[in-house]
């Protein structure tokens, strides 16, 4: 075996020549990006600093706006990629403000075009992008939100339920709340968006490949047999497959007259409708596309909700100043015995809780970077330009902690009327993003939210199990509490409602 790779031996030197110079022309191509600009002097070869983000995002991040402090962004390189963090809030709106082809195109994550697949809308911009955010407004009118509400309601009530049940067969144990928000977040997902198209059996398929999707999302991008990422991959084809079968199955229905129960339905009828109008079919409206498109909702509805809710239970248990002015509130607005569902008029009246809301999604924004990638050259500041290739980090949670009356301070009266900072800062606000790939379900994702601190604070009482350290963020994608939200809960309500759709 030696004497078969004996002839190599005399070019071991040019072979470790070649190595050096190859890494060393990596170190100056990124030191020929970086100029001047605040970030690592020297970075690992190929890797650069992943094996820190991957070990400790957070602290990897601080240390990013930490550097970004003076400029208002900084530099890295992550796995052979030249990467850009942005903390200043202007430079993220003038980013979000230029997805085009010859500036910057939204990938939502480093290698998400690969994970994700073709037909995606972070991928769109353009005439495409707007026909396709008009065909979706229907999803989201005052009818549409009505029904989803009540859902949402029914689904809600029946997992608060169940963890008070788990609760109470180990009283002196605390209950991680993550995963738990997470699995009702994925059913009121299934429910809202694809409803009765989604069998018993298909749901557990989908959770499954759902969970292996986000698994993946945090790993390296290893796309090879056994890798997580891979893992991820394949489960993303299943899961579009299985949406696209909804979206067949509900086209027929929306044809046939039936009255729209869930999202999938509000767009299909708009679609049928459209086709009977122009008799045409409209771009972008095969069931595929259909289906890819479905998966982006959920991906933007599932771990972000998760992150808010388990926010919201920490604050308020942090805060009860703040947790007893809106169990006032929702009790003179709503009570659980009633046996009925929150109505939209009644859900517009909870001012002080809907504050509340918007003020956890402000203080920790649930997806704190939203990456971008430069087509082309471009001029960030007079001093420099970001070089084609490069991914830049907009920092939704920096720009969070800009403007704002006391930032650091967790305050929901800053959006109530009388002080309106949602208006004066409004710049500030980026939960949802800005710009042409603002989050078209807002309206949808904040009703979510206040239902569920509305029904969890009137519902149960809870107790929080605090250790040190427990408040910190987590990475997982979006940010959770470092503990995963670890409570104790009891029924607070004479008994639980009994809630049925009208």
């Amino acid at each position: 075996m030696v004497a078969c790779f004996s002839f190599l031996f005399p070019l071991a030197p040019f072979f470790v020549t070649l190595l050096f110079l190859i890494l060393f022309l990596e170190q100056i191509s990124y030191l020929r990006k970086k100029q001047n600009v605040p970030g690592p002097n020297i970075v690992l070869p190929f890797l650069g600093n992943a094996i820190s983000l991957v070990a400790k995002p957070t602290r990897f991040w601080e240390v990013q706006a930490d550097l970004a402090t003076s400029l208002g962004f900084s530099v890295n390189y992550i796995i052979g990629r030249f990467i850009v963090f942005i903390r200043s809030t202007e430079l993220s709106h003038y980013i979000f403000a230029n997805v085009r082809p010859d500036a910057f195109l939204l990938v939502g994550h480093p290698f998400g075009k690969k994970l994700f697949g073709e037909h995606n809308m972070i991928y769109m911009f353009g005439q495409d992008h707007k026909d396709l955010r008009r065909q979706i407004a229907p999803n989201f009118t005052p009818r549409a939100l009505s029904t989803y509400t009540a859902l949402q309601q029914i689904i809600i009530l029946k997992h608060l339920k169940s963890w008070e049940r788990f609760s109470s067969e180990s009283p002196r144990k605390p209950i991680s709340l993550r995963l738990l928000a997470r699995d009702m977040n994925l059913e009121t997902s299934q429910t809202v968006f694809v409803g009765r198209y989604l069998s018993h059996e298909a749901r557990d398929k989908f959770r499954d490949d759902y969970n292996l999707f986000n698994t993946g999302l945090m790993k390296l991008p290893f796309d090879l047999p056994g890798f997580a990422f891979r893992n991820a991959r394949l489960a993303v084809e299943r899961l579009v497959k299985t949406l696209s079968d909804c979206a067949t199955q509900s086209k027929k229905r929306m044809s046939e007259g039936d009255e729209p129960s869930c999202l999938i339905d509000f767009w299909m009828q708009g679609t049928i409708r459209e086709i009977a109008e122009s008799k045409t079919t409209p771009p972008h409206s095969s069931d595929v596309e259909i289906g890819s498109y479905l998966f982006d909702f959920l991906f933007a509805a599932q771990d972000a909700s998760t992150s808010s809710l388990l926010w919201a239970v920490t604050l308020l248990d942090s805060h009860p100043d703040v947790l007893r002015r809106v169990r006032e509130e929702v009790s003179r607005i709503w009570l659980p015995e009633s046996d009925t569902l929150i109505s939209a008029e009644q859900l517009r009246e909870m001012k002080y809780t809907q504050a509340v809301a918007r003020e956890v999604i402000r203080y920790r924004p649930p997806a704190t970077l939203v990456p971008h990638i430069a087509m082309k050259d471009f001029p960030l500041t007079e001093s420099y330009t970001i070089p084609k290739g490069t991914i830049v980090f907009p920092s939704v949670y920096e720009s969070s902690f800009q403007g704002f009356t006391e930032a650091d301070r967790f305050e929901p009266e800053r959006f109530l009327d009388d002080r309106q900072e949602e208006v004066i800062f409004k710049r500030n606000y980026l939960a949802f993003g800005a710009g042409p790939h603002q989050c078209v379900g807002q309206r949808y994702a904040l009703n979510h939210l206040v239902l569920f601190i509305a029904m969890f604070v009137t519902v149960l009482d809870f107790k929080r199990h605090r250790i040190e350290g427990c408040d910190e963020i987590m990475y997982c994608p979006t940010i959770c509490p470092k503990d995963g939200c670890r409570v104790s809960l009891s029924r607070r309500c004479l008994r639980y409602p009994n809630l049925t759709l009208n």
